[in-house]
């Protein structure tokens, strides 16, 4: 592979062929893709024994399906012709706002019509304090700070929510820090929780609810002077048709969650704990079915069944029947990650409070301690692999079906931001915006106590503040502690809920007038112990308890002992301010006057929030791209685009955007770079080659044709005006590797105890994934959860004591700085060989971070695509950081002013991704692990600094691709992963992955109910690349060695000759949009 390496012409998109009968793949059946056409395919085939092709079974000719193909036939071309004229209307023609604008302000009416810079609610503020994370481990740790030390409000925004997801590791030793206890703990001290879940969509579409109701309906339009054996074919090919789309949906249906995220678990979970935890799910996303139905039928109205009236089918009719009109939300979903803790505190970015998103710098994707159980990282559903086994049944989340003794898990890299400051205010306007909008539509009419709008005013400056608390209590609630101050419980009938809009600062936009704002030193992290009985209720410091207002003291001494306390309070304030001003100082050097401006954008409409559309993040993003001088990295889950109208249904324009920055440049011969780093497989399939994976290649295809496919690609584009695309933009990958510990000590333990190693796991999973009402102390104080019946787990643990230290649990610190060279590890021979024990995975991008210039940084929920970009789908928030402090930095070899921030933040994610970072440590906390107000940790002027402190240098760039070069060879090599550059055909598909890793299936092995065995479990050696015997194990791990960081190629060939999608009922004239 590495000997046929160069660059390819075809790598930015010098070619458009289609699959030809020689390809091995049949004649390609061209035209758009449609729902009905491919229904109409796979039911005659399931009739007539032809398969979803087209192509006879065994090579023999097509049989004749008779009188209900004819009818067939006739139903295609009519609904043919509707999907087309659908497929133009939803692609934009008609829509009020296209997105197609690339400047930073949408015209269309229907947007707010602010004048506020991107078109945000939000304007710039300055005087804020921001801090970095990257990977969930340090990032997890904060906010569980910052949850223990809350006192008056947790409000959290999330896609997903793990009740039982441990924020430190190991559980073993952190019990108390699992979310559901920690949110427990908050409430019973008088912390009010409010939380908004994404409502994941729990059934199919399904035309039940349109059947039999609509085929009766369309049977009644035929004219009355049909015969009755023509009516009979009609009513009977009506009946095949609904009973096929059921059929079909069943198999492959079209709104499953990619992640069964069980939102419902979620809130009863934690809102059984206590009733100070408020739990919102939204949106509700299908009506009855006599609405459904209604609203079908009522568009057919005085309508006859033909192909030239069916075309003038009004596009709502159609779009309800795959829930994406405005009154059924189907598809979108809320996509926020969002945390504020006590009005004061935020978290932001990528990272959901989930499973699967804890994760080390270093990725280990092996968690299997056979000397040793209570060292397990990833307990339960916790250890996950989407791509081998998907989450499921979350709800018992002990139970987790992957065996850890075969399969890896999947790592998770991502990226989020604590700030405090008055951009805060702007977090806290979108979450009650939020709140208000779903209290309205869903839980006003329910009357029920727990459930309250929230409310607050806005300042003079631009900052926002809740109402002083209503004196009104609520029954079963104590008024000084269940609502605090930051609430309030309103005591009149509800209102119609007004959005918030904004209003210019009287001080200029983008500043705070004359205030500033200093960060909380380290020594106030912790509650006082003088303050902590008043404190953890409330305002009870400001407020006073009930009883405390009661009393009566002389005015004399009154006021002598509130002057004390103020001067006290003072003098202490004043400590702790030069306290933080030294020690950040002594870091950092002084802090800037006005601290860090940045600016809340988000992606919102009607649906999500009650508002006008607005898409500035979309905004943003262009603006920032057009406006940068050297260098743009984006690091994100997808990356689908357009650069003009053509790509539809693709409307966001960020690749135009890229494109215009990049021929600038190029046209004035400056050097210029765009480096994008994105996931190999940007979703969870399992054989790509598998109908059940047809969504992810759908979103691969659209992909590739945003990068350099299809004649309207950013390459494409770049390449049409003279200039080589890959020397200005290039995408990449990451991937990593990890063996197994199923070695000698976990055979013995095996063998002495009588306990299989798994049955003993599962009972520790039992243990460490408690209900958070079960007492995880007894009286005596003793661990109770762990006194429970575990007799497999401990007579394993009894029996694994003294055959192993665990240093070797995982070898994921081998391509990481100071790492152990693979080749010096020692294995245990036990239950398999080691050859068989390593095991690769592609590590899974889920940051959404933009750096432009080592300058400015976007950071946030938002994916580059339709899906997060245009605001009418899924909800997002991301925050523009733009840090006044300076850093002496280089460029394209001139030296160049940087900002602390976003070099710091670029600097770490490219020494992690080459492996120039050292492995963390989950139990040796650092600076990096703290909330905001302990600076991020960065060793300027380190060797390894300095190899990645110019992003344009030939140095660099040298290190960078050849790095990702290696390492793509070596991973090609030994685990044979796709996608692969080498992969081009389907058949190629077959010779490079399918023959060592499919399972046969039951007809091919030749014995009914059984399936052969696959040469290799998915994500293991490929051991014939290899001699036999040890040989082999030196020369594989030889290769290994090379391999430094997790950073790979992304293989723009693979499948250039295919057409990746294909026409599919998941993906048509309808559907394509969810996949944008």
């Amino acid at each position: 592979m590495a000997e046929n390496y160069k660059e390819d012409p075809l790598a930015y998109g010098d070619y458009h062929e289609r699959p030809g009968p020689d390809d091995g793949e049949g004649e390609y059946e061209g035209g758009e893709r449609g729902f009905i056409g491919d229904t109409y395919r796979k039911f005659r085939g399931r009739h007539t024994g032809q398969s979803s092709s087209g192509q006879p079974p065994n090579g023999g000719p097509g049989q004749s399906s008779g009188l209900v193909t004819g009818l067939f036939n006739t139903l295609h071309g009519a609904v043919h012709e509707i999907g087309s004229e659908v497929r133009q209307r939803v692609s934009g023609k008609t829509r009020p706002s296209s997105h197609n604008h690339s400047g930073p302000y949408c015209e269309s009416s229907m947007h707010n019509s602010s004048q506020i810079r991107f078109g945000s609610f939000a304007p710039q503020r300055s005087g804020n304090d921001i801090k970095w994370f990257v990977d969930g481990c340090g990032y997890m740790w904060a906010v569980s700070r910052a949850l223990e030390q809350a006192r008056e409000s947790i409000w959290i925004l999330d896609w997903w929510l793990s009740p039982e997801l441990y924020l430190r590791r190991p559980p073993t030793k952190n019990e108390q820090y699992r979310i559901d206890r920690m949110l427990q703990a908050a409430a019973q001290r008088g912390v009010r929780v409010n939380i908004i879940v994404y409502k994941e969509v729990t059934q199919a579409l399904t035309r039940k609810y349109l059947s039999p109701t609509i085929p009766r309906y369309l049977h009644s339009l035929l004219p009355r002077h049909t015969d009755k054996f023509t009516s009979t074919l009609s009513r009977l090919g009506l009946a095949a048709t609904f009973a096929s789309l059921e059929f079909l949906e069943s198999e492959n249906q079209l709104i499953n969650p990619i992640v069964p995220v069980c939102s419902s678990h979620t809130k009863h979970a934690l809102e059984n704990l206590h009733p100070n935890i408020s739990v919102f799910r939204h949106p509700d996303h299908l009506p009855d079915a006599q609405t459904l139905q209604s609203s079908f039928i009522s568009s057919l109205q005085n309508m006859s069944l033909s192909a030239k009236t069916a075309s003038s089918l009004p596009l709502d009719a159609l779009k309800a029947v795959y829930g994406m009109n405005e009154d059924v939300i189907l598809y979108w979903a809320h996509h926020e990650k969002l945390c504020i803790v006590d009005g004061k505190t935020a978290f932001m970015g990528g990272l959901d409070l989930c499973y699967g998103r804890w994760d080390l710098n270093q990725h280990p994707i092996a968690d299997c301690h056979p000397s040793n159980l209570d060292d397990t990282i990833f307990p339960g559903q916790e250890y996950n692999n989407a791509r081998v086994l998907d989450f499921q049944d979350v709800s018992h989340w002990q139970n987790n079906k992957l065996d850890r003794t075969k399969n890896s898990r999947m790592g998770w890299s991502d990226i989020s931001v604590s700030l405090q400051g008055p951009v805060v205010e702007d977090l806290r306007a979108h979450f009650v915006e939020r709140w208000n909008f779903i209290f309205n539509e869903k839980y006003d009419v329910r009357k029920d106590v727990r459930y309250s709008r929230l409310t607050f005013n806005q300042n003079e400056a631009g900052a926002y503040h809740q109402r002083p608390p209503s004196s009104v209590g609520i029954q079963g609630y104590q008024s000084s502690g269940a609502y605090p101050a930051s609430f309030s419980q309103p005591s009149q009938p509800s209102q119609p809920y007004q959005p918030f809009q904004p209003t210019a600062s009287p001080y200029g936009q983008g500043s705070q007038g004359p205030s500033q704002y200093f960060p909380p030193p380290p020594s106030s992290r912790g509650v006082d112990p003088d303050e902590a009985e008043v404190g953890s209720r409330g305002f009870g410091s400001f407020f006073g308890d009930e009883d405390r207002r009661q009393q009566h003291q002389p005015l004399g001494e009154e006021i002598d002992e509130m002057a004390g306390t103020v001067r006290g309070r003072f003098n202490d304030g004043v400590q702790r301010m030069e306290n933080s001003y030294e020690h950040h100082r002594h870091l950092h050097g002084g802090f800037q006057e006005a601290g860090i401006p940045c600016q809340i954008v988000r992606s919102c409409g009607k649906w999500s929030h009650g508002v006008p559309t607005e898409h500035s993040i979309q905004n943003a993003y262009i603006d920032v791209i057009q406006k940068s001088q050297c260098f743009i990295y984006i690091e994100n889950q997808f990356f689908i685009t357009a650069t003009s109208d053509a790509q539809k249904p693709v409307r966001n324009k960020i690749g135009a955007a890229i494109v215009d920055r990049i021929l600038r440049a190029a046209r004035a011969g400056e050097r210029y770079k765009v480096i994008v780093v994105i996931p190999a497989v940007p979703g969870f399939a399992g054989d790509l080659k598998d109908d059940a994976s047809l969504g992810t290649r759908a979103i691969m295809e659209f992909q590739y044709n945003s990068i350099n496919r299809g004649g309207h690609s950013i390459m494409e584009k770049i390449a049409n005006e003279g200039f080589d695309p890959t020397e200005y933009i290039r995408f990449y990958n990451l991937r990593n590797y990890d063996r197994i510990n199923k070695s000698g000590t976990m055979r013995e333990a095996e063998q002495q105890s009588g306990v299989n190693f798994e049955d003993a796991q599962y009972q520790y999973n039992d243990a460490v994934e408690l209900p958070a009402d079960y007492p995880s102390q007894g009286d005596d104080g003793q661990n109770r959860s762990f006194s429970m019946d575990r007799q497999m787990y401990n007579e394993y643990q009894q029996s694994a004591q003294g055959h192993g230290s665990g240093r070797w649990d995982s070898v994921s610190e081998c391509y990481m700085l100071g790492g152990a060279d693979i080749r010096s590890v020692p294995w245990e021979s036990g239950n398999v060989s080691e050859m068989d024990s390593f095991v690769s995975e592609e590590l899974y991008v889920h940051s959404k971070v933009l750096i432009a210039d080592d300058r400015i940084v976007i950071c946030g929920s938002a994916n580059l695509n339709d899906r997060s970009q245009n605001g009418d789908h899924d909800s997002e928030i991301a925050i523009i950081i733009e840090d006044p402090t300076h850093v002496d930095s280089y460029m394209n070899g001139r030296p160049w002013q940087a900002t602390k921030f976003a070099a710091t933040l670029r600097r770490q994610l490219f020494r992690k991704h080459l492996g120039l970072l050292r492995s963390q440590d989950m139990e040796r906390p650092n600076a990096n692990f703290e909330p905001i107000g302990v600076p991020n940790m960065y060793d300027f002027g380190s060797e390894e600094d300095r190899l990645v402190v110019d992003p344009l240098s030939d140095s660099f760039l040298n290190l960078w691709n050849t790095r990702a070069h290696q390492n793509t060879y070596a991973f090609g090599k030994i685990f044979h992963p796709v996608p692969h550059d080498d992969v081009r055909t389907w058949k190629d598909y077959d010779n490079f992955y399918e023959c060592f890793f499919r399972k046969a299936d039951k007809e091919a092995e030749g014995k009914e109910g059984k399936k052969m065995p696959a040469k290799y479990e998915w994500g293991h050696v490929v051991a014939d690349s290899f001699p036999p015997g040890q040989q082999g194990v030196r020369d594989m791990k030889d290769l290994l060695s090379t391999i430094k960081g997790t950073l790979v190629e992304m293989p723009l060939l693979f499948l250039i000759k295919e057409d990746i999608a294909k026409e599919g009922v998941s993906l048509n004239a309808f559907t394509e949009e969810v996949y944008t």
